[in-house]
């Protein structure tokens, strides 16, 4: 454990996944980076720009990032196949930013249409006052046991930039505009403001994703913490008095933890309803064979499909799935159909 100038800190940039640190905790630093666990806070100076310019800030801006910057994130994986993917481990002579919301460990592969991650100079990992890491976990939303009887739609999609986050955002909005209190939720991925920003634009009654369980990403964590990460944010909107959460999961149905989740017994009795996006008919036969072979169906489609009128009319010919499209999604009417449809116990509480 090493005494080190706090004004550093103070100075830093302090990312999206830091959001829920209290800062006062932070009273030392040591260089045991090989001891660096996911969720751990560490101090870095950027040292060579690379595909991220820019990290984001706990307010909620993006702030460019040059040069010398000193930056606080969190040890972490990442699994993006646009981008990147890395792994927990931090090396003291050099890490990379895998994400702008602020996760530092080693980049194993990457997309070859990006360029190479961003290089971080580790300075210390973070202590308090006890010699203990300071560690996302430690400001995570309670933890529970109990059961929260909260109805959900989950979310999923065939891959990154299906249409997974315009879809739970439009009927967070379109369920909000139909009386309902609203959770909009991401229950796995890597942190970043784009989503949580996009959910809290529909004011949704609360919103909130995995770093408030004190998760920088859900890459590589075991099942059991994901689906108790997915709890907390559950019982944090039951708390809330939310009639109903939106949830989003993450990737594509062969990311791991995706897989994980869908197989899931406990995660099939949990959801009430499901919501799918694609890209086009062949990706929406794929995912909803994919889906069957779980035991679940998708109660309906949408996603950069719905964009076509061609491609939804293939869409729904191919899998006797209606596809909705953002509109319809956002519009109170039909967002209160669909969920009484995937809800048959709902009561609208308007």
């Amino acid at each position: 454990m090493t005494r080190f100038d706090l004004s550093q800190l103070t100075d830093a940039k302090w990312t999206f996944s830091t959001r829920r640190v209290d800062r006062a905790v932070v009273a030392a630093g040591d260089t045991a980076f090989d001891q660096a666990r996911p969720g751990d806070l560490i101090l870095a100076h950027v040292a060579e720009l690379g595909q991220h310019k820019r990290v984001q800030l706990t307010s909620g801006r993006p702030s460019f990032i040059y040069p010398g910057d000193a930056v606080v994130l969190a040890c972490g994986a990442r699994y993006a196949p646009d981008q990147f993917e890395g792994i927990a481990e931090i090396d003291a002579n050099g890490a990379d930013l895998l994400a702008g919301g602020g996760c530092i460990g080693r980049m194993v592969a990457r997309n070859s249409r990006v360029r190479a991650a961003t290089r971080l100079i580790p300075a210390a990992r973070l202590l308090d006052d006890a010699g203990q890491p300071v560690n996302l976990e430690r400001f995570a939303l309670q933890n529970t046991t109990r059961a929260q009887d909260i109805p959900v739609i989950a979310v999923l999609g065939t891959a990154m930039n299906s249409g997974k986050t315009l879809a739970t955002a439009q009927l967070a909005l379109g369920l909000r505009r139909a009386g309902y209190r609203v959770a909009a939720l991401k229950g796995t991925g890597t942190g970043a403001f784009g989503d949580y920003n996009e959910y809290a634009d529909t004011g949704a009654h609360l919103v909130a994703d995995f770093t408030d369980a004190g998760m920088v990403t859900t890459f590589h964590e075991p099942l059991a913490r994901v689906k108790q990460g997915m709890d907390r944010l559950l019982h944090h909107a039951a708390e809330n008095r939310c009639d109903i959460a939106v949830m989003e999961i993450a990737d594509g149905l062969f990311q791991r933890e995706t897989a994980q989740i869908i197989a899931d017994p406990a995660f099939q009795a949990r959801i009430s309803g499901l919501l799918f996006a694609c890209g086009d008919a062949v990706a929406a036969a794929g995912g909803v064979a994919e889906l069957a072979r779980h035991g679940l169906r998708p109660d309906a489609l949408t996603g950069i499909v719905s964009c076509s009128p061609m491609a939804v009319a293939e869409a729904e010919a191919a899998t006797g799935v209606t596809v909705l499209r953002k509109e319809d999604l956002a519009d109170p009417a039909e967002a209160n159909t669909f969920a009484l449809r995937a809800l048959p116990d709902l009561r609208h509480s308007a």
